[in-house]
């Protein structure tokens, strides 16, 4: 199956198969910790924030069809110390989970970011439980580097969030280039 998928940049035509992804997590799954599903126009500005920050925004597509979407920003984005950090995101249409479609979207993702200044990647995954996301982390690097036990409540259970790091390029054996004494 992974030979038909195409991994490209998302465009504003994909938002609403984007919606439709993430509105299913919403509701029945743990990838997100959202109880209430976003209207089109935070989608929308999603992307343009995360394309503005000169970041990626991928969606992987068989037959026409968008079958998952990823995307980073940045991490705590608020806080200047935090500023050669991200966090990503992958979201995979509940047809096509365990089918590699996850990887191919990583993998480009991951190679996007390192063209940046940016020298950690960290996801924070729903659910201790969710061996599919964690695998797919590990997969490409990734560590655990901690667990929020039971921090959130949802679909009538409490839910642990696992955080795992990645290094993006030198990650910290060199000072970032627009460092200054």
């Amino acid at each position: 199956m992974k030979k038909n998928i195409i991994i490209r940049n998302s465009t504003e035509d994909d938002i609403s198969a984007i919606q439709a992804i993430y509105d299913y997590e919403v509701k029945f799954g743990l990838a997100t910790f959202d109880e209430t599903a976003r209207p089109f126009e935070a989608h929308f500005n999603k992307r343009v924030e995360v394309l503005e920050l000169g970041l990626p925004h991928l969606v992987a597509e068989i037959d026409g069809k968008v079958i998952g979407y990823s995307y980073a920003v940045k991490y705590r984005q608020e806080r200047s110390g935090y500023r050669y950090c991200l966090e990503n995101s992958v979201f995979i249409d509940k047809d096509y989970q365990r089918k590699g479609v996850g990887s191919l979207l990583m993998d480009k993702l991951i190679e996007g970011c390192e063209k940046g200044p940016w020298r950690q990647m960290i996801a924070v995954i729903g659910d201790s439980e969710n061996y599919g996301s964690i695998g797919l982390h590990a997969k490409f690097g990734f560590r655990k580097v901690g667990t929020f036990y039971a921090a959130a409540f949802k679909l009538g259970r409490w839910v642990d969030s696992v955080l795992m790091q990645r290094e993006l390029g030198a990650g910290d054996r060199s000072l970032p280039d627009d460092h200054h004494s």
